[in-house]
């Protein structure tokens, strides 16, 4: 690759990671406040988010290790909560990735903000560089809103309430940019419709079921497409 284009690539996956990094900072800032006001150490914010960068589970994560929960049911929680990025790579562009030290960074860093970015480029615009230089930046914004809200919360005189739903918060902006972006109507009917019923099968699972149902219904769809072609 011609190195006169490294650079344009790169900073325009810093620019690609502005509308996620809107989402990610503030949820960093509540991730360090959670874990001030659990009574952990000021560390435990920036070990999590190096240690398993990924924000719905570092935010469950503060609560389990406040409460000393078991190592089975850390471990059961790590891997419901994270078994939706199995199906993440069935479509992110780690091909574009030759360099194996970033390919391994890549798989490590595709977060849901990182995919639903990806999600929004052409095939045309993706590239190797573009797409590290924003899960970089992706996780820099992490790692500091962690760390402000570290400080933040080591100078407020008393906790604040209902900092969880920011997750949700992010989610559904994130839901809205694609949507947005892909007019993919059938996709976000289909997407709803496994939500609603996996709400209503299995309300201790929901996010397990609804991306088992969600995927088996896209393949479902595919294949009804490519028979009636």
């Amino acid at each position: 690759m011609p190195q006169t284009l490294l650079v344009p690539r790169q900073l325009a996956g810093i620019r690609d990671s502005f509308s996620a990094g809107l989402g990610i900072f503030p949820l960093g800032v509540a991730l360090g406040l959670l874990v001030i006001q659990a009574g952990l150490p000021w560390w435990i914010a920036p070990a999590l988010s190096l240690a398993a960068f990924a924000g719905s589970l570092e935010l469950l994560l503060v609560g389990m290790i406040a409460t000393t929960a078991p190592l089975a049911a850390v471990a059961l929680t790590v891997f419901v909560v994270n078994f939706r990025h199995v199906f993440y790579a069935f479509s992110f562009p780690l091909d574009l990735v030759k360099n194996r030290f970033a390919k391994a960074y890549a798989v490590y860093a595709m977060i849901d903000e990182a995919y639903a970015v990806q999600a929004s480029l052409a095939p045309s615009e993706r590239s190797s560089a573009r797409l590290i230089a924003m899960q970089l930046a992706c996780q820099t914004y992490w790692v500091g809103g962690g760390l402000v809200g570290v400080a933040v919360g080591a100078a407020l005189p008393a906790p604040i309430k209902g900092l969880e739903f920011a997750l949700c918060a992010l989610f559904t902006v994130l839901t809205l940019d694609a949507f947005r972006s892909r007019r993919e109507l059938p996709s976000l009917l289909l997407a709803l419709g496994s939500v609603v019923v996996a709400l209503l099968l299995t309300p201790g699972a929901a996010m397990f079921t609804a991306l088992v149902l969600f995927v088996l219904l896209l393949l479902a769809r595919h294949v009804l497409k490519v028979a009636h072609a």
